[in-house]
């Protein structure tokens, strides 16, 4: 197959390299009701098992609210870094981990696991199943905030029992992402753990197995 015969790529490659976990660039321009809906109407479009669609989506605008869950954030990073030996904390320091002021809009994403009642299709052997179907609809959401030229950010450090309580989720729904969603000034091209030294991307070939977890009979892109 040559240059000119092969199928063109599909945009969609382009908007998962182009996706990042964003923290520094936001610009703090609003995002517009429609497309914020549209974004939302993908994450809704998610699959999710035994069609439960355990996710709801907390929009997050109220300054007092995003000044509380930053201050909770950087308290929250302290105390990692606290943990860190010498080395590992000078390197992790520069890093740049939430855009919670910067963005002015979260998006908190909660899971409800009895959503769909005892008796969920698909969930009897494999009961993650049913938060694997919650974070489906966090990356759609993802993937498409970064087609709209969006920039988003999820942010993990926090306590659930403190989100919780900011949101008011009911008792037994938890709040699994606190995603920073907005305009970006730029998007960087390469991760910014790679950028700073934090962890290196793993090339494809060593996550590549065949038949059984660690076997090498194939290159990956070789006729299978």
């Amino acid at each position: 197959m040559t240059a000119a015969t092969r199928p063109a790529r599909h945009p969609l490659y382009d908007v998962i390299e182009a996706r990042r976990d964003v923290r520094a660039e936001f610009t703090g321009e609003p995002v517009a009701d429609e497309v914020l809906g549209r974004v939302l109407e993908a994450a809704h479009a998610a699959p999710s098992v035994g069609m439960t669609q355990p996710w709801d989506f907390v929009l997050v605008r109220e300054p007092a609210t995003i000044v509380r869950f930053a201050e909770h954030v950087a308290a929250e990073r302290a105390a990692f870094a606290a943990e860190l030996p010498p080395d590992r904390r000078a390197v992790f320091e520069p890093i740049k981990t939430d855009g919670v002021r910067e963005s002015g809009l979260g998006v908190v994403v909660t899971h409800d696991p009895g959503r769909g009642g005892h008796h969920v299709l698909g969930s009897r052997t494999v009961e993650d199943t049913r938060l694997f179907s919650s974070v489906l609809a966090i990356q759609n959401l993802w993937l498409a905030a970064t087609a709209e030229g969006l920039g988003l950010g999820w942010v993990s450090f926090y306590r659930e029992e403190v989100l919780s309580a900011l949101v008011g989720a009911p008792e037994g729904v938890r709040p699994i992402a606190w995603l920073c969603l907005g305009h970006v000034g730029h998007r960087q091209t390469v991760p910014d753990l790679e950028r700073h030294g934090w962890r290196s991307r793993r090339p494809l070939a060593d996550a590549v197995h065949h038949e059984t977890y660690g076997g090498r009979a194939r290159g990956v892109g070789e006729e299978i």
